[in-house]
């Protein structure tokens, strides 16, 4: 009788850390937030989470698949989760262009933002949201729509806080739909705004969250980067753009290329000369920078606001809907992963992969409980 094993990918995080967390120990401190993370991703996909026992209905071939993390952090847990939210999204994208927004905070508030991230994080979700609704009621005269999604990285893993806001090109105003014209608004109207914002909800929190005076004068000195990018507009192509920004972690294990000599090799794009390029560091270094954008427990790095806020989205997408003259419609929401595959690559994971004629089907589920240390403790040793 057959048995299939699972199949392991040594060029991932998991490995680096596998590798190299007792020398990341011995140069740094391992708070509890990253403990979590690294405990998660060291036992995700193995026989410490356990799993499930199936067995082919027609050549008796059996395999055992384990149960992952389903950390957000964790690269190999995302594509489910992403495809399920999407499935979810499909029925609020309206027939109209959307714009893509983005945010940044200044590298200067870096330090900032790692001491005091979910206030930080916070007050940067709060002034954008308030910058694009108010110039949505001045400009458009009525209230817009958009998501928001946080990412905490550049393409080196170095600290780089911004939001990525996919924002409906309109906005309801007296129970009408307003259409932007040509372009959504002034990016550097957009930028005096937030800035102003920004700095005020920090003011607010100034008893926590400590900022010099000399900081405060660099920080209303700067240009603060706010971009707007050419808009999707085909309401079809939404959804694609939208993957490329949800669920992202810090970096996925494709990037990573060489774990070898005390360094890790992966990955990333130079913007500035539009190429692909390696960079190397040593492992320790790659796990502090991986472990920098760890958030905080239950903190929402995707939310909805103006007329797509959750209290009212269902009834307020009803009503634009009919303003724009649109058939309601139903669609299927993924929620199986042997449904998510099968969308996702056309493949269908149920078939045996040795005789590709029958089906797995499953014969008990799995429970591992090792005695002794967990993955994590006996890594730190």
């Amino acid at each position: 009788m057959a048995q299939i094993t699972p199949a392991e990918n040594q060029l991932e995080v998991a490995r680096v850390l596998q590798k190299h967390l007792a020398d990341y120990q011995r140069k740094y401190p391992l708070w509890p937030e990253h403990r979590k993370i690294v405990s998660a991703l060291l036992n995700c996909r193995t026989a410490r989470l356990g799993g499930r026992l199936e067995r082919c209905d027609a050549c008796g071939a059996m395999r055992i698949i384990y149960h992952s993390c389903r950390n957000r952090h964790c690269p190999k847990c995302q594509h489910m989760p992403r495809e399920v939210w999407l499935s979810k999204r499909r029925e609020e994208i309206l027939p109209t262009s959307y714009y893509h927004v983005v945010f940044t905070l200044p590298h200067e508030l870096n330090t900032t933002v790692l001491n005091n991230k979910k206030m930080m994080l916070g007050c940067l979700f709060e002034a954008a949201s308030k910058t694009l609704l108010r110039f949505g009621e001045n400009k458009l005269g009525g209230k817009m729509g958009f998501l928001a999604v946080l990412h905490t990285w550049d393409q080196k893993l170095n600290a780089h806080f911004h939001l990525h806001c996919l924002v409906a090109g309109g906005a309801v105003a007296d129970g009408k739909w307003v259409t932007c014209k040509k372009y959504l608004f002034n990016h550097r109207a957009l930028s005096l705004v937030f800035r102003g914002k920004f700095m005020q909800l920090m003011n607010c929190h100034s008893k926590k969250i400590k900022c010099d005076s000399n900081l405060k004068n660099q920080l209303f000195a700067k240009n603060w980067v706010v971009s707007v990018r050419d808009p999707v507009k085909r309401p079809e192509h939404v959804l694609e753009y939208l993957a490329r920004y949800t669920h992202r972690v810090a970096i996925a294990n494709s990037r990573i290329k060489a774990i070898e000599n005390d360094a890790v090799t992966f990955t990333a794009k130079n913007r500035k000369e539009n190429r692909t390029e390696s960079v190397t560091i040593s492992a320790v270094e790659f796990i502090r920078r991986f472990l920098l954008h760890g958030l905080p427990l239950g903190f929402v790095r995707i939310r909805h606001y103006g007329f797509l806020a959750n209290r009212n989205r269902g009834t307020n997408l009803a009503t634009i809907k009919s303003l724009l003259g649109c058939l309601p419609s139903v669609q299927d929401c993924l929620t199986r992963l042997e449904e998510v595959m099968l969308h996702l690559a056309g493949i269908d994971i149920t078939v045996c992969p040795c005789c590709h004629k029958g089906k797995m089907r499953l014969i008990e589920e799995v429970f591992v409980r090792p005695r002794g240390p967990t993955c994590l403790n006996a890594s730190i040793g």
